[in-house]
């Protein structure tokens, strides 16, 4: 094969990773500020998909405009989530959240069945055969533009920790919850607050990828898992890890496609994952427990 048709697939490959990684990213933020982890996370994701591809159906609205409207619904159902499900679970043993939040994601993904149905759903942009050549490379429009926007998406999300005095306050709390208390930050708010923008980015995720993938409620689970081999392979509540996690794990299934079957892609994102935990188990960026 020409040498451009493997840089083709791995361009495809880290432009799909992006997403990814901003899929994990929302994840990586619920568990670094709010210590739990999101098992209805990828059913999250189904909803903002079936959002995206209802409002295009409807009124022919482009998902990557719509991102940040189905980001703020999002937002809004993590908040209420955090506030009125999981707060109440904080304190309680791993096993409960746990059990919780399979539960939530049972109910999202039947829900979803019911009002959607089984079939696979999708958008068809005016874009989406569209291609861009580069030097003897060609790059998916749809995918370019997927990537792009993911990009934005995260440089937003670590402005707003790096300089928001309200980002500061959900970090500082992150870092030393007795602290937090005692200079009077409501943690509640805040871990509410966290849940709310995880959600939002998987939000943004959500009407971002579904201009690449088809969408079925039982798509759920499967990013699910995605998003913790993601995360865990970056490193469990790093943000950066979570971003370079996607990009890794989007590029292997990428090339994995191209050199064996695209059947076999979870394979070798897999074999990342176990080799991650056997030389470094706190993932690429994590740190090392103290």
């Amino acid at each position: 094969m020409p040498a451009e048709i493997y840089f083709n697939v791995a361009i495809g490959g880290l432009l799909t990773g992006l997403v990814y990684g901003l899929m994990a990213l929302g994840l990586s933020v619920i568990f670094g500020v709010v210590r739990v982890v999101n098992f209805a996370h990828g059913e999250m994701m189904t909803i903002a998909m079936y959002l995206a591809v209802a409002l295009f159906a409807s009124f022919r609205l482009d998902p990557l405009v719509m991102m940040l409207p189905i980001a703020a619904v999002l937002f809004v159902f993590g908040y209420i989530m955090q506030m009125a499900l999981i707060n109440p679970f904080i304190a309680r043993p791993d096993h409960s959240q746990f059990m919780l939040l399979l539960a939530v994601a049972i109910v999202i993904v039947n829900g979803l069945l019911i009002v959607f149905g089984p079939d696979a759903k999708s958008v068809q942009t005016s874009y989406a055969f569209d291609s861009f050549a580069v030097g003897p490379l060609i790059v998916d429009a749809t995918k370019a533009y997927a990537g792009g926007a993911a990009i934005l998406v995260a440089a937003a999300l670590f402005a707003f920790f790096r300089f928001a005095p309200l980002g500061k306050a959900i970090r500082a709390c992150a870092d030393n919850h007795t602290g937090a208390l005692v200079v009077g930050l409501d943690v509640n708010q805040l871990y509410a607050l966290s849940f709310g923008l995880g959600a939002a980015c998987v939000g943004a995720a959500g009407a971002i990828i579904v201009l690449i993938v088809d969408v079925t409620p039982p798509l759920g689970p499967a990013y699910t898992l995605l998003a913790f081999v993601i995360v865990i392979t970056g490193g469990l509540g790093s943000m950066p890890g979570a971003l370079l996690g996607g990009i890794l794990i989007g590029m292997t299934e990428a090339m994995a496609g191209l050199f064996f079957t695209p059947s076999a892609k979870s394979m070798f994102a897999f074999a990342i994952l176990v080799l991650v935990l056997l030389f470094r188990p706190q993932g690429i960026m994590g740190k090392k427990p103290s």
